[in-house]
């Protein structure tokens, strides 16, 4: 199973795909599990870089954990949890 994750332009938050655009909650990510579907994951995250919406553009692996969507790689269930330090952002 795979999910497409980037990180906001406006911000650098870690976003993940969903059926309703962007979302911070990779629970409410699409998910897939086919090359076709990967293929596609690919494109969106592509065209979203191309218009400046996102950066770090990735397709990574996720699972399902108790019912619910979850990155598998370390890194990746970090950057879903949220930053790790107080963000405030520089005025």
């Amino acid at each position: 199973m795979k999910v497409l994750t980037a990180n906001r332009l406006s911000d650098g938050i870690a976003v993940w795909f969903s059926s309703h655009g962007w979302t911070t909650d990779i629970a409410k990510a699409t998910s897939v599990s086919d090359a076709e579907g990967e293929a596609r994951l690919n494109a969106i995250g592509a065209d979203a870089y191309a218009n400046n919406e996102v950066i770090d553009v990735n397709v990574v692996d996720a699972e399902l954990a108790n019912g619910n969507l979850a990155a598998v790689k370390l890194r990746e269930r970090i950057r879903a949890a949220g930053p790790t330090i107080n963000y405030a952002p520089r005025g």
